[in-house]
Formats: structure tokens, C-alpha cells, sequence
């Protein structure tokens, strides 16, 4: 059975979130961080409708998107400002899973089957702000290419018991906190998920909506451990040790335990949870300072004794203030690093120590002294070494000229103010 999805939204006007409850507007000024929670605390995506009124503000609405999407890791709906087939094209280009486009302006049904076209059926929603359009022309939305339909039309529970059924799945916006009517939008079969514009969201947490909609029979992605608490391996205190790791740089950052009620927290919440040998007590990593560590995976070893979580850690995860508790050396063999991510990011970070702080004889500061015409120059022709060492057999020759011309890249991407993150963080939303 397909899981059932929890999308909040808020509308973008002006560099400020509106949420509309009622005739009463409820902003935020700090979207990336309304973002963010919404993204790690449970929501499976996040509605974004552009209220921009002019040009200048549609770009920095589309900006925004883009800020947007690459802080967080669940996918984002953008419309709203939709009048021809490059702002289609802005929406996506800026990050956004999918695009929907309002069918109340005849302009834009005709639209639905270029975009489609172009970009793909599964990127093009339909915006239908009226239960008629979907009585009477969802099957022509289907045909034209939208893959999916966004319903915006308040019912009671009897209008939602009625709703017509629909060839593509139905995302219907709900603006009441009210588990049981969620629900009743959730058990119709058409029905793929709620667009919730509730003020609850605002400090609202999906995670505890999908728990309370599981107990009402609603299929909701939510954490389920493969293996049962029983089958674990404890020690002699009756707990199971957790190496706690930085999802995106693999760093360890501390070790913990759980009990039975520490895991079954931690799987309800999203949040990891342990058991305080030392107070004998329930822990909330982050409860008190902030730092919360949200769950990505956990995996148990071999032996069902120990559990690696990977988590997004916020701030510090050392009580120090350290971001891992792992931080004393105690003996060390010099190596050889040859991961990817810490040898880019080594020789990046030497590049901007140059740029900040000039070292005679640099020939990376001779770059900077010279200017972003030497730069580009320079890229240019060890693109076309690269060219050239391809047509040699010899492999070594390639490896040298690719090394040459990613380290000319580096110190363009310094003079121009990106990070291998902004890079990799675009290659991911591709």
C-alpha cells in the first residue's frame, strides 16, 4: 500500500513566508529555517507558492527556491507565477521536484501538455482551486500530461466522503489541525497526500501528525526498525551501545546507549534519543542545548549488538562544544588521505588560506594578483591539455592533466565565492 504523504506550504511575497489562516496572515522571515524544520521533522515535501507581484520579486522568489532546496533533503513543489514555459523551466532549474501550474487561467491548461512535454509528466502538477475542475476536467489534465493534481477547496467530511475519483493522483489542501479530518482526505484511494496550511505547522511537527493518522489506519512513511527489540543483543545493563556518525562526512561524533523506550523514541520522533547511564533517565540529544541530531539511518552489526546511526547533526555534538566528542589525539602514523571528499576539500581550503592571506612566490596568488582573465585562460587551456592527454594511451599523462585542471577550477571557484558544497549540493538536486 502506498504511503500516504504530510506537505506542508506556505506562499512567498515580498522575501517573507505567508501562511493564510482565516483571512489572518501568520509570516516568517527566516525561511531557510522553516524549511529546514519542516524538512527534519517529518515532512515528506514542502509546498512553495510564489505571490510575487513583479518581476524583481519573482526572481527573488526563485532565488529563495533555490536556497531552499539545497538545505534541505525533501523535495519541494514551486508554483504560482506561471506565464509561460520559462518560468516552468526557472521552478525546476531552481531545484523544484515539480512544478503546478493554476488551471483557472485558460493559458496555462494549454501549457500543461509543452511543459510535460519538455520537462517531463511527473515534474507538472495541476493546481485546481475549485472542486468543479475536478469533476469535470481532471481527465483532460491526465491526457495533457500533469502527472499529479493539487486539489485547494475546503469540505466538510461529507463533501470529502463524495469527492469524485481521478486518474492521477490528488494532493488535497487542508487548512484544519484536526487529525480526523486529515484522515478523512487521506482514505480516499485518489488521495496521495494532504498540503497542510494550518498555523500548527508553524511550530508543527509531521513526525507526531504520522503517528496519530498510523493509529487511524493511514499508511504514513514513518521509521520502522526491521529487526524487533527482542532480538537484540543487550549488554549487561541492559542497553545497546550507538556509534553516532555525520551523515554527509562520515565523521564519528560520539557514542551513546539505548534502552527499549530510547529506541522506540528515537524511531517516533526522527530525533535521537539515549539513555543517560548517569541519571538513570530518558535523553533527548539536544533537548536543552539546541543541538539535536535527527535521524538519516540505523544500521545493527553482525552480531545485533550495536547500532551505527547517521544523523544530521545540529551545532556541536560534543557537551564540550566540539563538534565530536572524538577530538584528544593519542598516537598517530602519518598517511596518505586519498578520500575524495577531504583531499577536494584540503587543497580548497589551502586555496582560500592563499586568497586571504598572500604568500610570496604563491603561484596561486600570482593567479589572484593577475585577475579572473588569467584565470579563465589558464582553465581554458588545461581543458584543452585534457583533450589532448585523452588521444595518449598512456593513463598517467590524463591523471596529471585532469589534476592540473580541477586545481585551476578550485581557485576560480574561490575567486567567485563557491564551495564544493554549493557544487555538489547542484549536482545532487540534478
Amino acid at each position: 500500500m502506498d504511503r500516504k504523504k504530510l506537505i506542508p506550504s506556505f506562499g512567498y511575497k515580498n522575501g517573507r513566508a505567508i501562511i493564510m489562516d482565516e483571512g489572518r496572515e501568520y509570516y516568517s522571515d527566516d525561511i531557510l529555517t522553516l524549511a529546514r524544520y519542516y524538512s527534519d521533522n517529518g515532512a515528506d515535501g514542502l509546498l512553495i507558492c510564489d505571490l510575487s507581484e513583479d518581476d524583481a520579486d519573482h526572481e527573488r522568489t526563485i532565488d529563495m527556491i533555490r536556497r531552499v532546496t539545497r538545505e534541505i533533503d525533501i523535495p519541494v513543489i514551486a508554483g504560482g507565477r506561471v506565464n509561460r514555459l520559462e518560468d516552468v523551466k526557472k521552478y525546476l532549474y531552481a531545484g523544484a521536484e515539480a512544478t503546478f501550474l493554476n488551471v483557472s487561467v485558460p493559458e496555462n491548461v494549454d501549457l500543461i501538455k509543452e511543459a510535460s512535454s519538455r520537462f517531463g509528466s511527473e515534474k507538472i502538477y495541476a493546481y485546481m482551486p475549485g472542486i468543479h475542475y475536478l469533476r469535470n476536467h481532471i481527465e483532460e489534465y491526465a491526457q495533457l500530461g500533469a502527472s499529479a493534481a493539487i486539489l485547494d477547496v475546503m469540505m466538510d467530511d461529507s463533501e470529502i466522503a463524495a469527492m469524485p475519483a481521478s486518474p492521477i493522483p490528488i494532493l488535497a489542501v487542508c487548512d484544519e489541525d484536526i487529525a480526523g479530518t486529515i484522515a478523512a482526505y487521506l482514505k480516499i484511494p485518489s488521495v496521495a497526500g494532504v498540503v497542510l496550511t494550518v498555523p500548527e505547522k508553524l511550530e508543527g511537527n509531521c513526525m507526531r501528525w504520522k503517528q496519530e493518522l498510523k493509529k487511524r489506519g493511514i499508511p504514513m512513511e514513518t521509521f520502522e526498525s526491521s529487526v524487533a527489540w527482542e532480538d537484540f543483543k543487550l549488554n549487561s545493563d541492559g542497553l545497546v551501545p550507538v556509534i553516532v556518525q555525520d551523515f554527509e562526512t562520515s565523521q564519528v561524533l560520539m557514542l551513546a546507549y539505548m534502552n527499549e523506550e530510547a529506541f522506540q523514541h528515537t524511531l517516533n520522533s526522527g530525533k535521537m534519543t539515549y539513555f543517560s547511564r548517569s541519571r538513570q533517565s530518558l535523553w533527548i540529544k539536544g533537548e536543552t542545548s539546541g543541538h539535536f541530531q535527527y535521524v538519516k539511518s540505523l544500521t545493527l552489526d553482525c552480531d545485533n549488538d550495536t547500532i551505527l546511526a547517521r544523523v544530521k547533526q545540529i551545532g556541536a555534538a560534543c557537551h564540550t562544544g566540539a563538534r565530536s566528542c572524538f577530538f584528544q589525539p593519542l598516537i598517530e602514523k602519518e598517511y596518505r588521505d586519498v578520500n575524495p571528499l577531504k583531499v577536494f576539500e584540503n587543497v580548497f581550503q589551502v586555496i582560500l588560506d592563499r586568497k586571504e592571506h598572500p604568500k610570496e612566490g604563491s603561484y596561486t596568488n600570482y593567479l589572484f594578483d593577475k585577475g579572473l582573465d588569467k584565470i579563465l585562460k589558464k582553465l581554458g587551456e588545461e581543458a584543452s591539455e585534457i583533450i589532448i592527454a585523452a588521444k595518449n594511451p598512456n593513463p598517467e599523462e590524463i591523471k596529471y592533466e585532469i589534476s592540473d585542471f580541477l586545481y585551476h577550477m578550485m581557485v576560480l571557484m574561490a575567486e567567485k565565492g563557491v564551495t564544493w558544497e554549493d557544487i555538489t549540493g547542484e549536482l545532487a538536486n540534478r
